[in-house]
């Protein structure tokens, strides 16, 4: 089943990366002029910058591109760095992750030579081997060449029970908007006159072999306010797409509308979901006939169906029944008996002051629950042993420390996990494991860089409300506690996305290794401790988000692990809000920032490309909540004559989520301040910042090489 997260992209602190910019879901490619105009957008003498391919905006980014390059690429340590970079990208030696589908394993792999990457496939017993065998299944580069096109991939969603034929996302570009084809999988070819959705932010998901599901763009008045799908049809093969019947359609001001099949094996049902902001969403079950019954729990429950489960991840407290549930809570009740009626939920979680739910994974006969107890990993095994009680244990083998992440491999037949183990310093391994015995060790990433004498701690600083805020510091054994080492402190804080210890080759390469100290701070918004942590910096509370990372800052200035001139600060899309947030309100904390795909003008935010979903997170600037909103909006607190950080501003322009327009226009304004910043806008990479990994080595270059030139001075 489709999941339409509040986030996206998972913490890519794993290989290479630092933490990833966050994911939301998805619309048409933008237009070339605004959208919208209001009273502040009307007064700024910048809006021309909003102009996505417009000439003359492009031309002011190729001048810019060009001076940040001259600054910052030109030297010979530079050079090195992106090598080094592009040579963790492509390294033979990372882990493949793979995905079984039937009975092989598929993986994306992406190289030197396959830049856009080999969707291929390899058994069990060849994945065990240390030099697995791979059966290539599409290659991307070679399509793009045949094609005339630049296609980044975006998944495959294949028809069970027997994976004949699969459903293709790809991207122009890696922009949020995409097509769907049809693959036959056995035969390895696309499938002539097959499903194919037209470029459009939306899906295609399988009902049968010859039924799908599809939401997209139908034309005018078709999609929501954000960009989104509003209407869900079902087509039939060998008919067009016009001819689709609608199976459910939202309002405009919904933010995305969608449907599937739940395809497991004896549960098969139909599900249409209606998401009306973030945090706020209906399930309804679609039935033979068509009509629709709502699974009548809170909106702001994460739902979700698993055979004969229902289950619930409240994020506000809710009574039902006379029985009361706090949120952060996970309920789990038979959904038939839930459906006539029942609502005696069991409760397989309840958080408190220190653990939070993180994720949960169904096998076949066990729930399997991820767990975060002051940001540190837990797993806990949770088996209905009927009559409303469960059996809990502890997963075997998993380390006490660091981050663990399981997923099951396949529930419908089986218990075993995915199981990734890491920690700031320790690379990567995944392992196979069957619930009740001892993992078996499959991969393992080697180190990329020397860890040898470095050492990571966890402390908590004291954020404005009192409030204690975690963070990790990594950092040398032997750090002298005079102020003098450059610090590079990451944050993201939004979304209730949480952040954890895991490895990463590329800050290891680019900052560690070169003498570094790295933070990570958890700061509210976040997901770290649950709902709470998150509800406490939204809309007029965001404030504390940045009060907090402020307080990391200070923290760090008190234990003398590093100073204000040797303080970098780096994050990206709502971690680029945070950014902007510490350059106009905090700039006497930091020596530099880097600011990658952000937020800034938060009065425009809300009419630019996806911005409107995202008001469950920010407020309505349209109304009343710009009272709050205009205390962090970072492009309207700019001030003549205040003396701000060295600033490096990243985007994309082809990311059509986050517009780019907010980065360019901030860069503009400051640089009309005299303000010491510079610009780089990839042409490609969508919301990611590249599309390829030469592209990603370029970007992150950039960002060390600025931060080392800067806090070194």
């Amino acid at each position: 089943m489709p999941k339409l997260s509040h986030v996206c992209l998972a913490v890519a602190f794993a290989l290479g990366a630092a933490p990833s910019l966050v994911a939301h879901a998805a619309t048409p490619a933008p237009a070339a002029k605004p959208t919208m105009p209001n009273t502040a957008a009307s007064a700024d003498p910048f809006l021309w910058l909003e102009g996505v391919t417009d000439e003359k905006a492009l031309d002011w980014v190729r001048e810019r591109n060009a001076k940040a390059e001259a600054e910052i690429a030109s030297t010979p340590e530079f050079k090195r760095l992106e090598t080094d970079l592009r040579a963790i990208l492509d390294s033979e030696a990372r882990i493949p992750g793979v995905q079984k589908i039937g009975t092989h394993y598929y993986n994306l792999w992406k190289d030197k030579q396959n830049p856009q990457g080999l969707w291929r496939r390899t058994t069990l017993a060849e994945y065990r081997k240390p030099d697995t065998k791979w059966e290539t299944v599409i290659d991307l580069d070679a399509l793009n060449a045949a094609e005339k096109e630049n296609w980044v991939w975006h998944g495959a969603e294949c028809l069970k029970p027997k994976y004949e034929r699969c459903l293709i996302a790809l991207s122009r570009g890696g922009s949020d908007a995409d097509v769907t084809r049809e693959f036959d999988l056995d035969a390895k070819t696309w499938v002539q006159d097959g499903f194919f959705r037209p470029e459009s932010k939306g899906g295609l998901q399988w009902v049968d072999q010859d039924t799908v599901f599809v939401y997209t763009d139908f034309g005018a008045g078709s999609m929501t306010k954000s960009g989104y799908p509003r209407v869900v049809k079902q087509w039939t093969r060998g008919t067009p797409l016009e001819s689709a019947k609608v199976v459910y359609e939202g309002k405009p001001d919904d933010m995305y509308i969608a449907a599937y099949r739940d395809l497991s094996p004896g549960f098969e049902r139909d599900f249409v979901s209606r998401t009306l902001a973030f945090y706020n969403d209906e399930l309804y079950l679609r039935g033979t006939d068509g009509k629709l019954v709502k699974i009548d729990v809170p909106n702001s429950a994460n739902k979700a169906v698993h055979n004969q489960w229902l289950t619930l991840e409240l994020r506000e407290p809710w009574k039902s029944k006379d029985r009361s549930y706090e949120a952060g809570s996970l309920l789990v009740i038979d959904f038939d008996k839930f459906m006539a009626g029942d609502r005696e939920f069991d409760i397989a979680f309840a958080p408190d002051d220190h653990t939070s739910l993180s994720g949960y994974t169904w096998t076949k006969q066990h729930l399997v629950l991820t767990l975060l107890n002051d940001v540190k990993s837990k797993i806990r095994i949770m088996t209905p042993i009927g009559a409303g009680s469960w059996r809990q244990s502890l997963l075997v083998g998993a380390p006490a420390v660091g981050t663990v992440d399981v997923s099951a491999i396949d529930a419908d037949i089986g218990d075993a996990l995915w199981m990734t183990t890491t920690d700031f310093l320790t690379p990567t391994t995944l392992s196979m494991v069957e619930i009740g015995q001892q993992p078996q060790k499959l991969k393992s990433m080697p180190a990329f860089f020397e860890a040898e004498g470095l050492m990571t701690e966890q402390q908590f600083a004291t954020s404005k409300d009192g409030t204690k805020v975690p963070y990790f510091i990594v950092r040398s054994k032997f750090l002298p506690l005079d102020g003098s080492t450059p610090t590079l402190l990451w944050g993201y804080g939004g979304f209730e996305v949480s952040y954890t210890a895991t490895y990463s080759a590329m800050a290891g390469r680019g900052w560690l290794q070169n003498g570094g100290v790295y933070v990570l701070a958890n700061i509210r918004g976040g997901g770290e401790y649950g709902p709470r942590w998150h509800q406490a910096a939204l809309k007029a509370n965001r404030h504390k988000a940045y009060e907090d990372f402020a307080a990391v800052a200070e923290d760090l200035f008190a234990r003398r692990i590093t100073s204000p001139a040797r303080l970098g600060a780096q994050g990206g899309s709502n971690g680029g809000l945070l950014m902007g947030n510490m350059i106009v309100q905090y700039p006497q904390l930091f020596g530099a920032v880097v600011c990658q795909v952000p937020l800034l003008d938060m009065k425009r935010y809300s009419h630019l490309l996806a911005g409107a979903s995202w008001m469950a997170e920010y407020g309505d600037p349209d109304t009343k909540d710009w009272e709050f909103i205009k205390t962090f909006s970072p492009y309207h607190l700019l001030k003549e004559g205040t003396t701000y950080p060295p600033v490096l501003f990243t985007t994309s322009t082809r990311d059509d989520r986050v517009h780019p327009g907010h980065a360019r226009k901030m860069m503009a304004k400051m640089e009309a301040m005299n303000a010491d910043v510079r610009y780089y806008e990839n042409i490609e990479g969508g919301h990611g910042g590249a599309a390829n990994n030469e592209q990603e080595a370029h970007m992150r270059a950039l960002a060390y090489t600025f931060l080392w030139q800067q806090l070194r001075k």
